[in-house]
């Protein structure tokens, strides 16, 4: 039997290509990704070995949680550890954000990840941490080092004065040296400042103090003995590790983040997989009913039923293998791809080879051959059961009204019951997220199952057009395509998984992007939105700067703080009275917003009903430095997320705030945002690149860029298996047209002329595509729904909205893919010789 598998498998070598091409495209995505986080742990785990090279101990200061203070270790401390047995030398670190601008004024480097350092040379003059290819370190106020990638963005050159912005105002400084480093931040696509020690210890910290410090031992000390000495003299906010030990930390921590990122990319490999499957059950389906006879003939000499399965799965066995050994030299590229694609993002990968453990290859291999053996059991299931007597006749039996009845029972029984879970996962809120997600699986298979009776009360619908639009050719493709519902079922059903996860997502992000915009951008009136890239408070000066340029009619600042209401704290922020209203829509349902300029608070609807304020009332609370008093309710309005549920004038919370925190300053100008008027700002604010003027455009992107970013990630990836559903459509009409030779050699005899004997096909594709299209975006738009259901409280102004511009480019590109599908079987149709597919069996 094995022999007849092999020979199967040589004698249909094209019609097993897609299926192949379907397996090879899963298991390329599934080992592809098993090597790309493999290479890149490897890689960040030599990386953070290296980095903790010679390391004995490392001790890491934290904030005190009492007063939120970060006290450091002293100089002091740092002495007396050095003083210890067994131990070479202490060195202290301290760091902050320091973002460097380049020629343009512009930020270089990712945001979060611009840090500053200070250089610590030891005896010999050299700090071991960074390796100089230009100058040397900084000794001195007044100088810094940059990394290698840093100065050249900037196009800086040892000598060259340099802007820097920390969390005070720009400074510039004298370029020293360049350096290469293995630091976090640099590798992260951001950039490295180093700055003389007491410089930055009085930019980062305060004089004499350290974030952190390493502690290297002398020859033949042992590193257990060294912590515990240590242990005892750092402080309380403070914690110690072995170098062994923080190595491993920063390793484990890597794979963490790397587990979501292969989570992430292992799901739409199985997606890729799971359509893949119905393309290869239809495959085998159509193979085993082209060879009913020759299956019969080997019933009839001798053959068990279980022997003519095995030769089918046998005959999966071998067409997997191939796919998955093809598939894995594949993923192995798609590995090396994905490497060097970070960089367009400004993500680098530590230097290293690409892993290729046994893991990924066994993975692939099984993935492959158990894939595509399972969607091959029921064909070799039903081929084992084909009777002798069929050697008779070279038509397969169509199935019985009894196991259509069967099969359309459990299909609709198993979509109520997904609808059903996914209806209260819905009325459930949040945390019914899980519950849809089990009742979106039942549904979706119900729904596969109940495809074949679906198709032909819905392509019934659409045949009159058909036949309007088209004439014969239209007719004849209407009948096609429901001719075999199993068959059309199953390619529609491929179309239908893909489109429904598309579907799903963009009714989703569109949804949520509205909701964003009528809660962020729709509530800004301002012309300009300041913030600091570093994600930190903007300095209380860059408001009377503001204030002084020319062209500023109204600014606001957003100043965070918090006070508590008996045992309650509440969310609170500072405003400017008279302007608030110019650069924010404020919707005041009750009261007025002239009352802040009396030192009296506004709160949102939420708030009020939940505290029982109404306007008038007088609220006793708690500062946030402990001090006692009273505010009085002046308006209520209506909550967005742009605001606190509380507002006041910032006279009233800045004098209980040792640090006053500005998220964000919305500024109005005269004659609204121009290049002028934006020039202006940025040149108030001393042309600080780690300050970002917005305009509404920035805004808009600011809040809702990043669900733009994720959704066309999201397209990309799925992607993949839209391309496998048109494999299986291209797979569907190549076996349609092999079986139907004798009609379409009819048709032709009898005055079908070849445009529309193609025609004829390129429709019955297009229907397909279209039914399978249709269902996917009912399905996914119901799926859309049902999560953003879940996110309502935290959006609360989240409605939804269904993107009918997207969906109708989603069935466009449905009937796109029936017509390209349908390129070759339906030239393969008309160039089909008259005679010789009269006579074909």
């Amino acid at each position: 039997m094995f022999r007849t598998a092999l020979r199967n498998v040589l004698a249909h070598k094209a019609r097993l290509l897609m299926t192949v091409l379907a397996v090879m495209l899963g298991v390329a995505f599934v080992s592809g990704t098993l090597i790309f986080t493999d290479t890149l742990s490897h890689a960040f785990r030599k990386q953070s070995a290296k980095s903790y090279e010679g390391v004995a101990v490392g001790i890491t200061s934290y904030v005190d949680s009492d007063n939120g203070e970060e006290t450091g270790l002293s100089q002091r401390t740092l002495d007396r550890i050095g003083e210890l047995d067994g131990v070479a030398s202490v060195t202290g670190r301290v760091s902050g954000f320091a973002g460097v601008g380049d020629p343009y004024g512009k930020l270089i480097g990712a945001e979060w990840s611009n840090m500053g350092s200070n250089f610590a040379p030891g005896k010999d003059g050299e700090d071991p941490a960074y390796d100089f290819t230009d100058g040397s370190g900084p000794v001195r106020d007044g100088q810094i080092a940059l990394d290698e990638d840093t100065a050249a963005k900037g196009e800086y050159e040892v000598g060259d004065k340099v802007r820097v912005a920390t969390n005070g105002p720009v400074e510039e400084f004298t370029l020293t040296g360049v350096f290469t480093t293995d630091d976090g931040a640099v590798g992260a696509g951001g950039s490295l400042v180093l700055f003389d020690t007491s410089l930055a210890q009085r930019l980062h910290l305060k004089p004499g103090h350290f974030h952190d410090a390493t502690v290297t031992a002398a020859p033949g000390a042992d590193d257990e003995k060294i912590l515990d000495a240590v242990k005892p003299l750092i402080p309380e906010n403070s914690e110690a590790k072995t170098g062994a030990t923080l190595a491993e930390d920063q390793a484990w921590t890597i794979e963490q983040d790397m587990s979501s990122l292969n989570q992430m990319l292992l799901s739409f490999a199985g997606i890729a997989l799971f359509v893949g499957v119905f393309l290869i059950a239809n495959t085998f389906t159509m193979l085993v009913a082209q060879r009913t006879r020759d299956l019969a003939l080997m019933r009839a000499v001798g053959a068990s039923r279980k022997q003519i399965t095995r030769s089918v799965l046998a005959e999966a066995a071998l067409v997997g293998l191939v796919a998955s050994v093809v598939g894995f030299g594949l993923g192995v590229a798609l590995a090396a791809g994905l490497r060097s694609g970070m960089a367009a993002f400004d993500m680098k990968v530590p230097a290293g080879p690409l892993v290729i453990g046994p893991t990924p290859l066994i993975t692939a291999l099984a993935v492959g051959i158990l894939v595509t053996m399972f969607a091959a059991w029921l064909p070799g299931r039903r081929a084992g059961r084909i009777p002798p007597v069929a050697a008779m006749n070279s038509v397969h039996a169509v199935p019985t009204t009894k196991s259509l009845v069967v099969r359309n029972s459990i299909g609709a029984a198993v979509t109520a019951l997904g609808v059903a879970l996914i209806t209260a996962g819905a009325a459930m809120g949040e945390s019914g997220r899980e519950i849809i997600g089990g009742g979106a699986f039942f549904a979706l298979v119900g729904v596969i199952i109940l495809v074949p009776l679906l198709s032909r009360p819905v392509i019934a619908l659409v045949r009159p057009l058909l036949v309007r639009a088209f004439g014969v050719a239209g007719k004849l493709a209407g009948q096609n395509a429901v001719r075999n519902p199993r068959r059309t079922g199953a390619t529609a059903s491929a179309l239908a998984i893909g489109l429904t996860l598309v579907t799903g997502l963009s009714v989703l992000g569109v949804s949520m992007g509205a909701a964003l915009d009528k809660a962020t951008t729709d509530q800004i009136k301002a012309d300009y939105m300041i913030e600091t890239a570093a994600g930190g408070g903007v300095d209380r000066a860059a408001l009377a700067a503001l204030d002084r340029a020319p062209g500023v009619s109204a600014l606001s600042p957003d100043q965070s703080a918090y006070f508590r209401v008996k045992d309650d704290y509440v969310s609170a922020t500072g405003v400017t009275p008279g302007d608030v209203e110019r650069v924010l829509d404020i919707d005041v349902v009750n009261g007025s917003l002239s009352s802040l300029g009396e030192g009296q608070m506004v709160v949102d609807e939420k708030t009020a009903t939940e505290q029982g304020w109404k306007v008038g009332a007088t609220v006793p609370v708690t500062f946030d430095d402990g001090k006692k008093g009273s505010l009085k309710v002046g308006a209520v309005y209506k909550e967005g997320a742009v605001l606190s549920s509380v507002l006041v004038d910032t006279k009233v919370i800045t004098p209980h705030e040792p640090r006053p925190y500005i998220s964000r300053i919305y500024v109005k100008t005269d004659g609204g945002p121009t290049d002028a008027n934006e020039k202006a700002l940025i040149n108030a604010l001393g042309k600080n690149p780690a300050i970002s003027v917005m305009d509404q455009k920035a805004i808009r992107d600011e809040f809702g860029g990043e669900i733009s970013m994720m959704l066309n990630i999201m397209y990309g990836l799925l992607a993949m298996a839209l391309l496998i559903a048109v494999l299986g459509v291209v797979n569907t009409l190549a076996m349609s047209v092999f079986e139907r030779q004798q009609e379409i050699g009819m048709l032709r005899a009898i005055g079908l002329d070849r445009p529309r004997v193609k025609r004829m096909v390129r429709l019955e594709a297009v229907v397909i595509s279209v039914f399978g299209a249709v269902v996917g975006v009912a399905l996914g738009s119901f799926l859309g729904w049902a999560i953003g259901q879940t996110i309502k409280d935290e959006l609360p102004l989240y409605a939804l909205v269904v993107p009918w511009d997207r969906i109708g480019v989603f069935l466009v590109l449905a009937a796109l893919v029936g017509v390209l599908a349908a390129m070759w079987p339906a030239r393969s149709a008309a160039k089909l010789n008259m005679l010789n597919a009269i006579k074909a069996e």
